[in-house]
């Protein structure tokens, strides 16, 4: 699979990511998987459309292997919680 522009250059540079980090939990009593995903970076720009493209790839992944158990499943809500760096915006959490 590939993504047309999920990574973007910055200035005329590549955004140098060192690596994004999915953390997944499960929630039996309510069918549902959390889906938390963050990054590294050498620069101080913000990333968010690429941590968001790596939760929506996960939940697709997930979907793509619980389907044969039920194809009703939905994936929720995709969202940007906290972005604590970026040249236009600096910190930034959801609900404020």
């Amino acid at each position: 699979m590939q993504f047309n522009k999920v990574c973007r250059h910055a200035g005329g540079q590549a955004l140098r990511l060192t690596g994004i980090e999915i953390d997944i939990t499960t929630d039996a009593s309510s069918d549902r998987a959390h889906i938390l995903t963050s990054r590294r970076r050498q620069r101080p720009t913000g990333v968010e459309r690429e941590v968001l493209a790596a939760a929506t790839v996960a939940a697709l992944t997930i979907y793509d292997m619980c389907k044969a158990v039920d194809r009703s499943m939905v994936i929720g809500i995709v969202r940007l919680l906290h972005k604590s760096v970026g040249a236009a915006s600096g910190e930034w959490n959801a609900g404020d």
